[in-house]
């Protein structure tokens, strides 16, 4: 079996948690790119975003630079934010020890 791809991790843990926004800052194709994931769907903030929900916004090749925790539901204009700057480590351990 494989691992599950990190972007439906992230996904799974704002179904576990659908008061609280992700933003991922990332490098996809060696493009800078900032994708908010809430309730489950994630959608890129600086480019088009797929209509299938089965092709991840963020690739395996995806190089997360951070990871921010802000209270949903997303408000661009006045961000309220629950943490800022989490490393990819810190939230895949966060992730592993929820068991997503």
């Amino acid at each position: 079996m494989m691992p599950k791809l990190l972007g439906y991790r992230l996904e799974d843990y704002t179904i576990k948690y659908p008061q609280e926004v992700l933003i991922v800052t990332a490098l996809v194709d060696d493009e800078a790119d900032q994708v908010a994931i809430y309730r489950g769907f994630s959608s890129s903030l600086m480019r088009p975003t797929a209509f299938d929900p089965d092709v991840p916004i963020l690739p395996a090749s995806s190089q997360i630079i951070a990871i921010d925790r802000l209270q949903g539901p997303f408000d661009p204009d006045q961000p309220q934010y629950l943490e800022q700057g989490l490393s990819l480590d810190d939230f895949v351990q966060r992730l592993n020890t929820l068991g997503l």
